[in-house]
């Protein structure tokens, strides 16, 4: 079962922070409410479904974060159970700087944008690396067989904890896609008027 976000995200340091700026007591009523919604339920499994991309970020041995942009179809990161998301990794440019970080510390945040609607979504998971060949089963679940990339990997998130954003501060933006779904009705109706 996930955990509040908060015993990942709040450490001596940033309890400090919020000491100094006075945010420190409403958080910490947060901390001790014992029904805090820690499952992912069917908004965040939507949610993710909907996505054609979403940020991950890890570490390595040397302290150093990273952060990655991930993408595909919409829905090419699977929920594959109760707090399990995963997606067929494809070949790249061979610097394999997440893969590797992940091989050396599990830790992962993804970081999930919904720019229309104005949605964040945070997650704090622990990441495997695992391969096509080891994990047939899991391999149908994640791939894309329209999609012309070649699978070199599965990556896999545990999901312990999970957090929405305000929407404060978030600039929609669309897609093509969106803009055209948006925009063509109007251009059918405009077509009989020429």
């Amino acid at each position: 079962m996930a955990r509040h976000f908060m015993d990942f995200a709040f450490s001596d340091s940033v309890r400090s922070e919020q000491e100094r700026f006075g945010t420190r007591s409403a958080y910490e009523r947060m901390e001790t409410k014992e029904a805090f919604r820690n499952q992912l339920t069917w908004q965040e499994n939507s949610f993710i479904k909907g996505r054609d991309s979403f940020y991950v970020a890890s570490a390595g041995e040397n302290g150093w974060p990273y952060l990655q942009h991930r993408g595909g179809p919409k829905g090419f990161l699977k929920v594959i159970g109760d707090n399990q998301l995963a997606f067929a990794d494809f070949k790249g440019n061979g610097q394999y700087i997440s893969v590797g970080n992940f091989r050396a510390n599990r830790k992962s945040v993804l970081f999930f944008m919904d720019y229309p609607r104005q949605q964040r979504l945070k997650i704090w998971a622990e990441t495997d690396v695992l391969y096509p060949a080891e994990e047939p089963g899991l391999m149908e679940q994640v791939v894309l067989p329209d999609y012309g990339a070649q699978v070199e990997r599965i990556i896999v998130f545990k999901v312990l904890a999970f957090d929405w954003n305000c929407p404060q501060h978030i600039s929609p933006r669309y897609t093509r896609e969106e803009i055209k779904n948006a925009v063509f009705p109007m251009d059918e109706e405009l077509i009989p008027l020429t």
